[in-house]
Parts: structure tokens; sequence; C-alpha cells
């Protein structure tokens, strides 16, 4: 069953260093290029309904019809990634459903009984790029992320996946704000 959110578009990864990270995904899986940033803008975070100054740095890449997120936290700011660092290592922290239709998504979620646990705007921080991560009560299932996939955000995705199509394995790791020009 297909759900009205669509297919899961990203699996986000909690790493404990980023470099590392990328080095095993790309040399180990052939899984690339990784687009880098060394801290990601998070603008109005808020978790578990309280502002947040979290930080972290992000690479991004894809592998078919998935975005590869790698997240390494930054500090110990309340986030889910910091949680998820402390309570369970390192490894698949959320699954991410994209959408233009943000508050429907979000609504959905919220009508199947999941709690958010963070949310935000993205990248520029533009109206376009919320985020919000909800867990599922009672489960192991990962934490489920909705993304709004609009403007610049939707350039940056199309232009990930685009850039892994026939990779050859050259320039491994590049600057996201190549991306973002």
């Amino acid at each position: 069953m297909n759900t009205a959110l669509g297919a899961i578009r990203q699996n986000g990864f909690v790493v404990a260093d980023l470099d590392d990270a990328i080095r095993n995904w790309t040399d180990r899986l052939g899984i690339g290029p990784f687009f880098r940033i060394a801290e990601q803008p998070l603008v109005g975070f808020t978790h578990r309904g309280a502002p947040s100054e979290a930080r972290i740095a992000v690479a991004l890449a894809q592998s078919g019809g998935i975005q590869i997120e790698l997240i390494q936290p930054l500090d110990e700011h309340p986030s889910a990634f910091a949680e998820y660092r402390r309570t369970s290592g390192v490894g698949l922290q959320h699954v991410a459903h994209w959408t233009q239709e943000f508050d429907q998504a979000v609504a959905l979620v919220r009508a199947r009984g999941l709690r958010l646990v963070q949310s935000g705007r993205s990248g520029s921080g533009g109206p376009d790029e919320r985020f919000a991560y909800f867990e599922v009560p009672g489960s192991t299932a990962p934490i489920v992320e909705i993304s709004e996939t609009r403007g610049r955000k939707a350039a940056l995705f199309a232009a990930v996946a685009a850039a892994s199509e026939d990779w050859d394995g050259a320039d491994p790791v590049r600057d996201m704000a190549e991306l973002l020009r």
C-alpha cells in the first residue's frame, strides 16, 4: 500500500564523522558524489516544542530514486539528531517524504497519531523550505520527515540527483554551495 505521502525519497543517517562517512559511501558502496556543507542553516528550528540552536553538518548524494543524507551533529543542543547519537549511536535516523503540499502532509501524519519532534526551515530559510520530523509512538520505526520541496530546495535536490547519473567516481566530495549558485 502506497500512502498519500508518496514514496520515501530520502534516507537520513546520523554519523560520527561526516568526512569518514562520505569516504565509506563513495569508496566502498560507489555512491556519490556527495555535496557537503560544513554547517547546514536551520531557521526557526524547534525541538519538542522549544527553540534550539542545534548545529549540524550535512552531505547529500543520490542512489537511484533515494537521496542519501548524512548528518553529523556538531553540538549537544536539542535535536532529533543529537538524541539519536546519544541513544543509538550512528545509523538510519529518519526516512523522508517530499511534498509540495506540506500542510496537508503534516495534517495526515498527525491524524495517524505521529508526534512532532522537530521542525523548521532549511537552506535559505525560505517559506517553501519547511520540514517537520515525527516519531511513531511505541514503534522502532525511524523518524518520519515531511520535507517541503519547492523553489531552491527542489532545484538543489534535482541537481544532487542529476550529478549521480553516470557518476564515474571523480570528484567524490563537492561543496554544496556549487549547487546553490
